[in-house]
């Protein structure tokens, strides 16, 4: 990350906001392009800030570690709640766009209607595919998010969250990154949403807003990659202490996923894979999330 950009970003200046939106972005372009396993849980991290950023715009109170219980400790095929549902949205966005080059298809309606609670019906459908086409057809990927989010907010200005999901999606088709980033709604400051549409919609100022805060979310996600690498290195080098049947298995899964709960022990008992996590906690290879003494969360 260039320090004139990070220097950009501090002053956020508007009229450099494309310039260090691109050198953000270019910075991230590796990291989000790689498949290495680490990017899963890097898109999963950033997800839950954008979730976290979410909730809090829609007025609720759930956190970061709320979200995460909503997501881990509620059994298979129950409802983890309103907050739940958004954090699941997110790491969909995370896991791959449901977006085609130009259109909306496969299992989009699961994530705009149970996840995201808005119902799309024929000519909203046909309407999004439309802006999704124009905003697919620019050069600049800033502009063709931002532009999205315009279009989806003028459609539905009932739904904040459906427009900062699809500027993602749409900004990882401009990039042609294989799997959608979570940027912009960690970022993007609450009274800047007035100007994608309504009365005092600004195209100009909104293109610049959406600008500033993919340049911020880009060096936050830049940081945040160098953080968990440096996590990961650590971890690496602990397994070969490990002794539990489970030690492999489960290091690849602490690379690639947010958060574990203790009781994963697949090939031992639960209690064999609490002691294994303990371990890695005295090492210095994991941390324990959630500060309680029960139901506790590890990960990197």
């Amino acid at each position: 990350m260039p320090d004139w950009a990070r220097a950009a970003g501090a002053r956020q200046s508007t009229g450099d906001a494309e310039l260090f939106a691109g050198a953000a972005l270019g910075a991230i372009h590796p990291i989000a392009r790689s498949d290495h396993p680490l990017g899963q849980l890097w898109r999963q991290r950033l997800a839950l800030q954008s979730a976290e950023a979410v909730v809090r715009l829609l007025g609720r109170t759930e956190d970061a570690a709320a979200l995460r219980d909503h997501l881990y400790l509620t059994r298979p095929g129950d409802d983890p709640g309103p907050a739940g549902r958004l954090l699941q949205a997110w790491r969909a966005l995370a896991r791959g766009s449901s977006l085609g080059p130009a259109a909306l298809n496969g299992d989009w309606p699961v994530i705009f209607t149970d996840l995201l609670s808005v119902t799309i019906d024929e000519p909203a459908q046909q309407a999004i595919n439309t802006a999704l086409a124009a905003s697919v057809g620019t050069r600049n990927p800033i502009e063709a998010a931002s532009a999205t989010a315009a279009a989806s907010l003028a459609l539905r200005p009932d739904s904040r969250p459906l427009a900062l999901w699809l500027a993602d999606a749409v900004l990882a088709r401009r990039l042609n990154w294989p799997v959608p980033v979570p940027l912009l709604a960690a970022h993007l400051k609450r009274d800047d949403l007035r100007l994608a549409a309504g009365p005092r919609a600004d195209p100009v100022e909104w293109r610049t807003a959406c600008a500033l805060a993919y340049g911020r979310g880009a060096t936050v996600a830049f940081d945040l990659y160098a953080d968990l690498a440096r996590r990961a290195t650590r971890l690496l080098a602990l397994a070969p202490q490990l002794r539990s049947k489970d030690a492999d298995a489960m290091v690849a899964i602490l690379i690639s996923e947010d958060a574990q709960p203790a009781q994963t022990g697949r090939t031992v008992s639960d209690r064999s894979s609490r002691r294994l996590f303990e371990r890695l906690v005295a090492l210095g290879g994991v941390r324990e999330l959630t500060g309680r003494s029960t139901f506790r969360l590890y990960g990197l």
